[in-house]
């Protein structure tokens, strides 16, 4: 796996491809900088080595050449992150983004415009990609986010540098904390699973069955697995129609001596509302008209265990509905215990917009070994699939 800490940048231009997709307000200020920061250190190190910078990324979803969706608006922020004055070019491509590239001196940074500005970016056109690559000596790929789409600058353009592709810092700790969870675990591992459906998780739940040793389950998917063991769940959140898949998980997870733990009771409520009734009760048993919406106790003291005796865990999805902060409290103690596991020396992977969410909210995120920047990637590769982004680098 070539990193950029096998290339010399020196006189070199990079042409690197970032996930700066990064929220902003009404008034164009960037409201969440994570992104751009994540992708300092390998930005950092080639400057440091005497090469300059030449950064490609998307911006929300645009419909041609919409102002609002203009990199141009992340120029201060960027500039203020990596200590040196960003140039910006008014275009990816074309003659503009051609004299900008040219004119690069060592120790420089220059931010292309919006690369979804053309369809032809998600479309992987090969013509839009050549000339994208021609801006650069040595392509550097740093967009976890963006690595299992094969757009044309995530996947198509790594042909155009057979012997001059590699994987920035980001990209690289990303793909080794998921084989390092996924392939060289030390054991036990466990994986918790939360959020509201089996179908959106099964290929991920299907492929890991076979790392690891112990699967929590939590959140809305609790019920669909209640109710297929018999149990009444009120008005949860329940997929009737994946009730045989659910007892096909728990026969499976048997046969491979995989243990399942789901909660035993649940914080309901009698509407899906901060200012609901809430009862704890049996998760078997939720009253009609009530529903759960967070892990109760005596569930929390079982996963509390399952985690302190782990040596590597996952986390993907929360165990209740902690948008609200009555029913908040399950995911924040399931996270405060992956920490102090984390502390004594456990390995800890979040990833999933949601878990990451959470810890980021309740002042986690130091205390985890290693949060996940990409959503979908992550998740594409707990399913157990090459990301087109990371395979054209290794090809």
């Amino acid at each position: 796996m070539k990193t950029i800490n096998d290339f010399n940048f020196d006189n070199k231009k990079a042409l690197i491809r970032v996930d700066f997709n990064v929220p902003l307000d009404e008034n164009f200020n960037v409201t969440d900088a994570n992104r751009i920061e994540a992708a300092k250190p390998t930005i950092d190190k080639i400057l440091a080595e005497g090469g300059s910078v030449i950064l490609m990324s998307h911006l929300g979803r645009p419909k041609g050449k919409e102002d609002k969706y203009s990199l141009k608006h992340i120029v201060a922020k960027a500039s203020e992150i990596l200590g040196v004055s960003v140039i910006f070019a008014a275009d990816c491509i074309g003659d503009v983004a051609q004299n900008a590239a040219d004119n690069l001196q060592p120790g420089q940074v220059l931010l292309l415009e919006n690369l979804r500005f053309y369809p032809q970016e998600e479309a992987g056109d090969v013509e839009f990609a050549k000339q994208l690559a021609s801006l650069g000596d040595i392509y550097v790929n740093d967009a976890f986010g963006t690595a299992h789409r094969a757009h044309a600058s995530t996947t198509i353009i790594a042909q155009f540098f057979p012997n001059d592709k590699c994987f920035g810092l980001l990209l690289a700790k990303e793909i080794e904390s998921l084989n390092r969870v996924l392939n060289n675990s030390v054991k036990p591992v466990t994986a918790v699973l939360g959020g509201s459906k089996v179908s959106s998780k099964i290929t991920v739940i299907e492929n890991i069955l076979d790392k690891v040793d112990h699967m929590i389950i939590g959140g809305g998917m609790t019920f669909t697995f209640i109710k297929a063991l018999g149990g009444k769940v009120g008005n949860s959140i329940c997929e009737d129609d994946k009730l045989d898949l659910a007892i096909e998980i728990l026969h499976k997870a048997k046969e491979k001596n995989v243990h399942i733990h789901i909660p035993v009771d649940v914080v309901a409520a009698n509407a899906f509302s901060n200012d609901a009734d809430t009862q704890i009760v049996d998760v078997r048993e939720i009253p009609d008209g009530w529903q759960g919406l967070d892990a109760g106790p005596k569930s929390l003291e079982n996963f509390k265990e399952v985690i302190m005796n782990s040596k590597t865990i996952l986390w993907n999805g929360p165990l209740g509905v902690f948008e609200m902060e009555k029913f908040a409290h399950g995911t924040i103690q399931l996270g405060e215990y992956i920490a102090e596991a984390t502390a004594h020396g456990a390995f800890s992977l979040v990833g999933g917009g949601d878990s990451v969410s959470a810890v980021k909210q309740f002042g986690l995120e130091d205390k985890m070994s290693y949060v996940s920047t990409g959503g979908g990637a992550m998740l594409e590769m707990l399913e157990g699939r090459i990301l087109p982004g990371i395979q054209a680098i290794l090809d």
